[in-house]
């Protein structure tokens, strides 16, 4: 397919289809750890890359390939490397592009693993992060260094949604010969192409919006070839690799991405403006309403809000534990991207390895909870969220 000539919906049902002898209409499974090679001049020129072709499952299989391809052509990148889980895409972004001695400077409105990550496992092999803010592009300056060579951003944050410049801070990249990681997790492709402003690297969490249904873990680290050389090179031989069943999982998921994410959004929209007149919330985050604080940017770089809302209860951590206990229908677990809706209080679960002093950096207080929203009727959704609520 040439992939320029087609809309977002073609391509998440079309891209990257390599059928087999047998003329399957799906895509294939192919559940096999090796490959055969007609003979050893063959196996040869595909160890040394001479000649295109799988070699072991660890860093070849062509259900992943497929996957990869389209995903591919979703971002507008050149390449796709995928891999175990989201968490693996970043490790093998930041093994695959940098040596002991370089800096990183990191948004501090990240995943809590990723903060981990970077502190506690990459910091031990001579690579330091400094966290600065993800919405002032002068804490990005002002951090700058000689050795400085990866910005890492996610776009909107987890969990405040906040919006990041991606724009200003690829050109300021750019200015200084440092490379951008946008983590897309929370727009996905079907709402925001983050290299179409000027990043260099996406990274995916496929197990969040790309499955769609909660079923399966992978990541996917996207670029163009040059750039993902070292990632590729670090998955061949460390080994985080996407299983075939799961790849084959990603590309039924992104047959429906789109319709999807448009769903997640407008119920997102709805339940915020919702959520904001209820008397118990004290604040809203959520990028498609007016309120939020980089709303008109949000609109300028995705399609829409996106389906995540955080919300402070008024009372603090026994009040938004008192939400989320009340709650018969929302699935209380950290997991996001599903077509189920999810609650999760952010203190005590996906950033409660962080300090309390950086989860006060970051914004993160008692009071405040994580709703993703799933495929359910939205009245229901509200109903749920109700019960605990109209009891404060």
């Amino acid at each position: 397919m040439d992939n320029e000539d087609y809309d977002i919906e073609t391509l998440a049902v079309r891209a990257g289809i390599s059928r087999s002898q047998f003329g399957e209409h799906s895509e294939a499974l192919f559940l096999t750890s090796s490959f055969i090679f007609k003979n050893a001049a063959e196996a040869e020129a595909r160890f040394r890359g001479e000649q295109p072709g799988n070699i072991y499952a660890r860093f070849t299989n062509p259900t992943v390939t497929m996957f990869e391809q389209r995903l591919a052509a979703l971002e507008g990148a050149e390449r796709c490397v995928a891999t175990a889980s989201g968490m693996s895409a970043i490790l093998a972004t930041v093994m695959g592009l940098l040596s002991a001695g370089d800096h990183i400077i990191a948004s501090r409105s990240i995943f809590g693993s990723t903060v981990q990550l970077f502190n506690n496992i990459i910091g031990r092999f001579g690579v330091e992060t400094t966290f600065v803010s993800p919405t002032d592009i002068s804490e990005w300056q002002a951090a700058l260094r000689p050795n400085t060579k990866l910005f890492f951003v996610e776009s909107p944050s987890n969990p405040l949604t906040e919006v990041s410049d991606i724009g200003a801070l690829a050109a300021l990249a750019k200015q200084h010969g440092v490379t951008l990681a946008v983590d897309n997790c929370f727009c996905s492709p079907a709402l925001q192409r983050p290299l179409s402003l000027g990043a260099d690297i996406v990274i995916h969490s496929a197990t969040k919006y790309l499955d769609g249904q909660g079923r399966v873990l992978g990541g996917a680290v996207l670029g163009n070839h040059k750039l993902l050389e070292g990632v590729y090179g670090f998955l061949r031989t460390a080994g985080p690799t996407l299983s075939a069943f799961n790849a084959w999982i990603f590309l039924k998921g992104l047959e429906t991405l789109k319709l999807r994410m448009d769903a997640h959004s407008a119920s997102a929209l709805a339940l915020a403006q919702w959520l904001e007149a209820h008397p118990q919330v004290e604040r809203v985050y959520y990028p498609g309403l007016p309120s939020h604080s980089q709303h008109e940017l949000a609109m300028r770089q995705q399609r829409t809000g996106g389906g995540i809302v955080a919300f402070e209860v008024k009372g603090g951590k026994d009040a938004a534990w008192q939400v989320v206990d009340s709650t018969r229908m929302i699935s209380i677990t950290a997991n996001l991207g599903d077509a189920k809706t999810t609650i999760t209080h952010p203190t005590t679960t996906t950033h409660s390895r962080l300090t309390p002093e950086q989860r006060a950096s970051a914004g993160i207080r008692d009071g405040l909870l994580r709703v993703a929203v799933g495929l359910e009727s939205l009245r229901d959704i509200q109903n749920d969220l109700a019960r605990g609520l109209d009891a404060l």
